[in-house]
């Protein structure tokens, strides 16, 4: 098994867009390997982090690069959509800042004993949590046609879906597709030649697709954005970096309706819902990196960060 180190991605913006105070409260939902952490904690003085993430592998290394704050953390190994009920066990009322960096983290990619690369050979595992019960290897030997076919559809933005979905098919009908590679083989049998020789790699949006539904990542990332804000304080913010836009368009949407606050057709003359907005926008427009940032991590290309502050 790899070392779970994580180039983590936005880290100056982040803390900027945190605004962290030395004695404040501070939420980490997707600890991986506490580069964005370690940054909140050195900050604080009377202040905590609490750190949460639903791999245990990410919170035993996390909990060795936070050992020099040791006394100003708590370590939580939970799903980030579980916030509310993690904050509420803890006894804390609302924080200061909630921090939610979303995707997969590099060394989940890197370890190929995982099952999340397409790029070496491996058991279909593809979970997070491995004590979570479904994995990879359920969804393609036992999800029907239809629900495969939507999946990559739906969460992969895979054009040739439908083909892939008749091949998964096919090919388990012979014998369980068992490995990464496998599946990689039954993918590119399925797709025509121009697609082939695209640059990304044909399975890239299928094993997104089966990994987002392996962890039920859309649902928990619109769980999150509907109880985030309750659980700040006021002034308090949460900021959201995404890697793809159906998580986009999730936190984007959820950060808008909470600023919007009425919810009463456009044609009403007066508002009569009574909701008034909760947050404000920090920023319009997602805080994307910068070009020293791409050079030295590829990987942020896609990443987009969200701020709001409680109302």
């Amino acid at each position: 098994m790899s070392e779970f180190y994580h180039v983590s991605v936005l880290l100056d913006e982040c803390i900027q867009a945190l605004d962290i105070k030395p004695d404040g409260i501070y939420v980490d939902g997707t600890l991986g390997g506490a580069g964005h952490s370690s940054e909140i904690a050195k900050r604080l003085t009377t202040g905590r982090l609490i750190g949460i993430d639903r791999d245990p592998v990410a919170l035993e290394a996390a909990s060795k690069r936070l050992a020099p704050y040791a006394d100003r953390v708590t370590l939580v190994h939970s799903n980030f959509c579980q916030i509310a009920s993690v904050l509420e066990e803890l006894q804390i009322d609302g924080v200061d800042g909630i921090l939610l960096d979303l995707g997969v983290s590099s060394p989940q990619l890197d370890d190929a004993e995982r099952g999340f690369s397409y790029m070496a050979d491996a058991p279909l595992d593809m979970r997070m949590n491995s004590e979570d019960t479904l994995d990879a290897y359920a969804v393609v030997n036992g999800w029907s046609q239809e629900e495969l076919k939507r999946i990559l559809y739906d969460y992969g933005e895979e054009r040739y879906a439908p083909q892939i979905a008749s091949a998964i098919v096919r090919r388990r009908a012979e014998k369980p597709i068992e490995t990464t590679l496998e599946l990689v083989d039954v993918i590119r049998s399925a797709m025509p030649a121009a697609a082939l020789r695209e640059k990304q790699h044909p399975a890239k949006r299928s094993f997104q697709a089966i990994r987002i539904a392996v962890n039920d990542e859309l649902g928990s990332v619109e769980k999150v954005m509907k109880d985030a804000v309750g659980c700040l304080d006021e002034g308090g913010r949460l900021a959201v970096i995404t890697f793809h836009s159906l998580e986009d368009r999730i936190v984007k949407n959820g950060m808008a309706a909470a600023a919007k606050g009425c919810t009463c057709p456009p044609n009403f003359p007066v508002c009569v819902c009574g909701k008034k907005p909760k947050v404000k926008l920090i920023a319009r427009k997602p805080i994307v990196s910068g070009q020293e940032e791409l050079e030295r991590n590829p990987r942020a290309r896609s990443a987009k960060l969200r701020v709001c502050e409680k109302l």
